[in-house]
């Protein structure tokens, strides 16, 4: 089973949650750290990385002796990667998604393939847990690449957990897509009620089942209770303000070591996600 933790606004504590499920899990569990352009779950797990591979994409290199200047190339690029000027094609690395096109259109092979790292994988262990995570490199803008490279680290664990990015753009799409549930971390202020309905909205669109938890749940208003009963979605767990967890949190040390109360609670929040998960399925079957 994949389960992604997701949060339309960051720092509601999804990384709190996802390490706190993939440490409760009874099974075996693998926690992919997706959030890539700040990839913090290793402070919580401190795994042991053995494995590091750089993610890299294709950019395209230009000889002037093969270019005739046609400007197909920089016609068909989606990306203004590519523009002529005179005799000369410029190619602005940074804008270049790798999606190969100029290559494929180019009928004298005045491109080639050059390569240009934007990131990192690396693979390890936290204890039980096999670890991965993606780090994009400082001053770099694509992400999806590296999202997509971590997501290859899917193995035969009975258990996935995916820790993914803040927000509702591209990046998220990429961590959650395939999932078999959502688990949906927010919290009870105007800013978190605002992007919970923007993720699940989202998730809605992709067909994603999902649920809430609401961490910090005492220190605001109803109005997140009432948007989930409004839309029929469920939540899940509700975590208080409690400073004993924001002492653990704040020493590096999950939830569910600090506090052992708390792993049962995520135990059960495993049950409740695999339940709504086949009810789900269940539903899709019978339409």
């Amino acid at each position: 089973m994949i389960v992604a933790v997701a949060s339309g606004k960051g720092g509601t504590g999804k990384t709190t949650v996802a390490t706190s499920l993939a440490l409760a899990c009874e099974g075996s569990v693998r926690l992919l750290d997706c959030d890539v352009e700040e990839p913090n779950a290793g402070l919580l797990l401190n795994p042991h990385l053995t494995i590091a591979e750089t993610v890299e994409l294709p950019v395209p290199l230009f000889s002037r002796d093969l270019c005739t200047q046609c400007g197909k190339c920089v016609e068909v690029c989606a990306f203004n990667a590519l523009a002529l000027a005179g005799k000369e094609l410029l190619v602005f690395p940074n804008l270049c998604h790798g999606c190969g096109s100029c290559f494929y259109f180019c009928q004298n092979n005045a491109l080639t393939e050059d390569r240009r790292r934007i990131g990192l994988v690396q693979q390890g262990w936290a204890g039980k847990i096999a670890f991965s995570r993606g780090l994009l490199d400082v001053g770099e803008a694509l992400a999806l690449p590296v999202i997509q490279e971590v997501k290859k680290n899917i193995g035969d664990e009975e258990h996935t957990v995916i820790d993914s990015p803040p927000g509702t753009s591209c990046p998220v799409i990429a961590a959650v897509r395939g999932a078999d549930f959502c688990v949906v971390v927010t919290e009870p202020t105007p800013f978190g009620l605002h992007d919970l309905d923007a993720v699940t909205a989202l998730l809605q669109t992709l067909g994603i089942p999902h649920g809430v938890v609401i961490n910090r749940y005492d220190l605001g208003d109803e109005r997140v209770d009432a948007f989930c009963r409004e839309k029929g979605i469920p939540v899940l767990m509700r975590i208080p303000f409690d400073r004993r967890i924001a002492r653990s949190i704040g020493r590096g040390r999950p939830l569910v070591a600090e506090l052992p109360e708390w792993r049962e609670r995520f135990r059960q929040l495993w049950r409740d996600v695999e339940r709504m998960m086949w009810d789900a399925r269940n539903c899709s079957t019978q339409r």
